[in-house]
This record gives structure tokens, C-alpha cells and sequence, in this order.
């Protein structure tokens, strides 16, 4: 049970990981440092947007529509520290203490 405890905490550990990029690659865009016609800009951009949208969707139908603040990302990262804290609490169960 150990195992699992671990696989979950790394990935929440990539998903957090995946979300700095994505949102630092984002400021990088706005503020043309990094342009999108270039084709390994715009990969990496579609795929972690790809990566990313299934885990903002839901939380972008909850959130009331702020114009172009974007809130998702700040709701998904406290929720990864909420699972993360929680796992971390519960550690005795994973490993049978």
C-alpha cells in the first residue's frame, strides 16, 4: 500500500510541476518573449494545454466569469495541496501504522 501512496503523491508532484510551466510559459507569451509561430513554442504550448484543459474545464464551469483573469489554476493548485496534505495526514494507512 506504500506504493500507492507514493505514485499518488508523484503525480500530483508532475501535475504541479506541469502546471508551473504551463502558466510561466503563459506570462512568456503575453508579454512576447516567447512567440507562438515558432513550431516548437507552439508544441509544447498545445501540449500543455492539452494536458491542462481536462483538469480546468470543470473547474472554469463552477468559476464565475472574471474576464480575462483566468482563476482555474489557482483553484486546481490549493486543491493539489489539499489531496497532498490529506495523503500526507493519512501516510499511516498507505503503510499500515
Amino acid at each position: 500500500m506504500g506504493t500507492i501512496f507514493e505514485a499518488l503523491m508523484l503525480i500530483l508532484d508532475v501535475v504541479w510541476f506541469v502546471m508551473i510551466a504551463h502558466i510561466i510559459m503563459s506570462w512568456l507569451i503575453n508579454f512576447q518573449v516567447l512567440n507562438l509561430r515558432q513550431p516548437l513554442i507552439w508544441q509544447i504550448w498545445n501540449g500543455l494545454n492539452r494536458l491542462l484543459e481536462p483538469i480546468y474545464a470543470p473547474v472554469r464551469r463552477i468559476l464565475p466569469n472574471t474576464g480575462g483573469l483566468d482563476l482555474a489554476p489557482l483553484v486546481v493548485f490549493i486543491g493539489i495541496i489539499i489531496l497532498q496534505r490529506a495523503l500526507v495526514n493519512n501516510a499511516g494507512w498507505f503503510y499500515g501504522v
